[in-house]
């Protein structure tokens, strides 16, 4: 059974982020809870895209409050991206972007 506060910090922050990186050239995908497409370049329709970030949802949510940096979650292996564009780091941590 999912965590309801998890799944609705998760699926904010997740619809911020899909707000402030428009697109949907990147699939951020925070599993069980969520995932969502979000970032400028080419639009994929089917299949696995190309430019994929996947982590568990303690993670996410400390790279959107600004607990963690994104440098230092892919570096420990907590992430795993791939592509040429599978990284957020321009438009985290979150927590000043809200009202945008």
């Amino acid at each position: 059974m999912l965590d309801p506060e998890i799944l609705l910090a998760v699926k904010q922050s997740l619809a911020v982020l899909a707000k402030v990186a428009p697109g949907r050239a990147i699939e951020v995908r925070v599993p069980p809870y969520a995932a969502i497409q979000c970032g400028a370049g080419p639009t994929h329709t089917r299949g696995t895209p190309p430019n994929t970030i996947e982590m568990a949802a303690p993670i996410w949510l400390a790279l959107a409050s600004g607990n963690q940096t994104w440098e230092q979650a892919l570096a420990s292996g907590q992430i795993r991206a791939s592509g040429s564009r599978a990284d957020l780091s321009a438009w985290l941590p979150l927590e000043n972007r809200i009202s945008q």
